[in-house]
């Protein structure tokens, strides 16, 4: 959960459309995802996904190819967490759900664009790519306030002062 007792930034618990609304504000443009799954041996396993270019409404798509060991690690304990970060911004968000693989062709095609050549020169008739969904179960999200330069200014007046900095916003969403 979010830092709930954290007082350098106001903490909200949002939910429904509220909540999915935020998830989709926050993941917008962020191209690249952090997705951890529990390895073989119980350990985490993370590894950057490519995001899919749609509006969030609470599942998250993922193209991945059939021999990958985190397909192994999705079928055997389905929870996952997708980790986004936009530093530019401070933004951050981890995100939590289910993750389910199917070699649905159609969707496939849906979600197909030609940057997955990269990973998969025979083109989206390539037999080893899989559909990866994330039904989102949860989120946690930081977001600052100002950006980089007022942020700085913010610790520079609390170090200056002794006081705590208020730094933006932390919240829990149950989607």
């Amino acid at each position: 959960m979010s830092e709930k007792h954290d007082r350098d930034s106001e903490y909200k618990e949002l939910s429904g459309a509220e909540g999915q609304k935020k998830i989709a504000e926050l993941v917008k443009g962020i191209h690249i995802a952090m997705m951890t799954t529990v390895a073989k041996d119980g350990t985490m396993s993370s590894r950057p996904m490519a995001v899919q270019d749609k509006p969030f409404d609470g599942t998250i798509w993922f193209l991945t190819r059939s021999t990958s060991e985190k397909i192994d690690e999705v079928e055997k304990d389905q929870h996952v967490t997708l980790s986004f970060a936009e530093p530019s911004s401070s933004n951050y968000l981890a995100l939590k759900g289910k993750a389910s693989v199917s070699e649905d062709r159609a969707k496939i095609h849906e979600l197909w664009n030609p940057m997955y050549k990269a990973w998969f020169p025979k083109g989206e008739d390539d037999p080893e790519i899989s559909v990866m969904r994330v039904d989102v179960t949860e989120a946690d999200y930081w977001e600052a306030s100002g950006g980089k330069i007022v942020s700085m200014m913010k610790y520079a007046v609390a170090a200056a002062t002794g006081k705590k900095v208020e730094m933006g916003e932390a919240g829990h969403v149950l989607v």
